[in-house]
C-alpha cells in the first residue's frame, strides 16, 4: 500500500491513475519520475521507498510505501537492498504507464542513498552500476533528494 499526502492506503493501481491524470492535465510540460529508498542507521529497519513525478517547474506529486522490518548485516547489503527496492518500484511504475503515457512524458531517475564522502562512497560504482544496467539514471548524494530527503522524510 502506498501513501501520499492527500491520501493513505492506496494500491498501485491507484497511484497510477493519479500519475496518469496529473500528466495529462498538462501533457506539454516535461516530468520526471524519480524514485528513492532509504532506512534509518540501526536495525531492525523498514526500508522506505518514495517517488515523486514532478512537473519540471510547477509542480509534483509524491508517494511512499515501507516494507517490513529486517535486520541488515551490514551497510552493504543495506545500500544494495535500498538501491534494489527503488530499482523494482521504478520497473513497475514504468511498466504500468506504459500503459498509459507515451514515453516522452518522463524521465525516470533513481536516487541513491551514497556519496563521494563518508562510508557509502566504496559503493558507489556497484549502486550505480545497478541503477544503469535496469536501464535507469543514476543520482548520488548531493542531488539525490529523492533518497536523502524525500524517502527519509518518512523513515
Amino acid at each position: 500500500m502506498f501513501h501520499g499526502y492527500a491520501k493513505s492506503n492506496v494500491s498501485i493501481d491507484e497511484v497510477v491513475a493519479d500519475i496518469v491524470s496529473f500528466v495529462k492535465e498538462k501533457p506539454e510540460r516535461n516530468y520526471k519520475i524519480i524514485v528513492g529508498t532509504d532506512s534509518a542507521s540501526q536495525s531492525p529497519v523498514g526500508l522506505v521507498t518514495a517517488f515523486t513525478v514532478w512537473r519540471v517547474g510547477n509542480g509534483a506529486h509524491h508517494f511512499w510505501t515501507k516494507t517490513p522490518e529486517k535486520n541488515y548485516a551490514t551497510l552493504r547489503d543495506r545500500i544494495y537492498a535500498e538501491t534494489m527496492q527503488s530499482i523494482t518500484l521504478a520497473q513497475e511504475l514504468r511498466s504500468r504507464l506504459k500503459e498509459h503515457l507515451e514515453e516522452k512524458f518522463w524521465n525516470d531517475q533513481i536516487h541513491i542513498d551514497v556519496g563521494k564522502n563518508g562510508p557509502t562512497k566504496e559503493l558507489i560504482d556497484t549502486v550505480v552500476g545497478m541503477v544503469k544496467g535496469y536501464g535507469f539514471e543514476a543520482v548520488i548524494k548531493p542531488n539525490s533528494f529523492g533518497a536523502s530527503v524525500v524517502a527519509d522524510r518518512h523513515t
